[in-house]
């Protein structure tokens, strides 16, 4: 079993597991044959779907991937709020001819069916979001020689991943496209005290634990790499930047959005899910953000079918435009070709600091 993140891979480029359909076999193969950490997203997938992207990852790379899953959610959803926005969203479902999705879907993500095939069957690394597992879950993946990375917000979360039995923490600050993996997701932090920026956050978690951290958040180029290796993150996590790669499986709609001129700027909103989650500014998120209540999963179910519409519809402007702050700097090119070409930027800026290039035995 690895003892850090960097002994699984050639160099410290993490893609990110992107879920909805963004990180399939395609992508994380292409990442891990370039000498990177590939990465398959589970959330939002069957235990059994699950099993066949891994599946198809193997016949497609002999390197070591992560999988990712999403932790079960408290069930906090108010109902007369969720049934109010059901009817804001009438609108929506009219114009692209479409139902409003049912709001009573599984908040567990079938979490306990792919942990079973997970440690039956196990890969090199496994990744949570939206919470932290026991120590039983993780001290299970150790057994079985899986490394284990927990995705935090906060020193605190950081402390109780370490405490829990993690072996690395990746470290989320507020500029990430797609859900802040809160653990806890609080609607009165909304706004202003919605999360914390990458540096200062990975500052604070590098002083809080002792072990490895992963840093993620708006990294688009190689020098961005560079600066939170020198702040003490062993590797960078990047997920915009792959999203508009041929591997992806985004939308291409979604892939043109993130240079379109039309989109200027990201948001957190709730509108499309009940969680906090950054993407492009549209007009979906513009009219209905400000009214979605914290009622996650149930939005994302709500929503669905609208979304699922608009995409067929070419429609940009109804879907969830996932995105990082970075995003206008997005680069359409082959995933492979783009982990060298942020490794040659890496190593340019490691010139300028004095130090030595990236990479190393794979």
């Amino acid at each position: 079993m690895p003892t850090a993140p960097t002994d699984l891979c050639r160099y410290p480029i993490v893609q990110a597991p992107m879920a909805g359909g963004g990180s399939g076999p395609e992508l994380a193969a292409a990442v891990c044959g370039a000498g990177g950490l590939g990465f398959l997203a589970a959330g939002y997938k069957t235990a059994d779907g699950m099993y066949q992207e891994i599946k198809q990852l193997r016949s497609l790379t002999d390197r070591p991937f992560g999988v990712n899953l999403f932790m079960p959610q408290p069930s906090q959803a108010d109902a007369a709020a969720v049934e109010v926005y059901r009817e804001q969203l009438a609108g929506e479902a009219a114009w692209y001819e479409t139902e409003l999705g049912d709001t009573d879907g599984p908040s567990d993500d079938n979490y306990e069916a792919k942990l079973a095939i997970l440690r039956e069957d196990p890969v090199p690394v496994v990744s949570f979001t939206f919470g932290c597992p026991s120590r039983a879950v993780l001290d299970a993946f150790a057994e079985v020689g899986t490394y284990t990375i927990v995705t935090v917000t906060t020193a605190t979360e950081a402390q109780a991943a370490q405490w829990s039995g993690a072996d690395a923490v990746c470290v989320q600050g507020v500029e990430a496209g797609g859900h802040q993996a809160t653990h806890r997701d609080d609607p009165y932090l909304d706004g202003t005290g919605a999360g914390m920026g990458l540096m200062a956050l990975l500052g604070q978690v590098r002083e809080a634990v002792q072990i490895p951290v992963i840093a993620a958040g708006g990294l688009m180029r190689g020098a961005q790499i560079a600066a939170v290796l020198a702040a003490g993150a062993s590797m960078a996590q990047l997920g915009t930047a792959f999203l508009a790669t041929p591997e992806s499986g985004a939308n291409p709609i979604h892939k043109q959005a993130l240079t379109n001129p039309l989109f200027t700027h990201t948001e957190l909103t709730r509108a499309f899910s009940g969680r906090p989650a950054r993407g492009l500014v549209n007009r979906f998120l513009r009219e209905h953000g400000p009214y979605a209540p914290a009622a996650y999963p149930a939005i994302h179910y709500l929503t669905s079918p609208v979304r699922k519409a608009a995409a067929k519809a070419g429609d940009a402007q109804g879907l969830n435009l996932w995105a990082g702050q970075g995003h206008r700097l997005a680069r359409e090119m082959p995933a492979g070709h783009l982990v060298e070409v942020l490794v040659a930027e890496l190593d340019a800026a490691r010139v300028v600091l004095g130090l030595p290039a990236a990479g190393g035995a794979v």
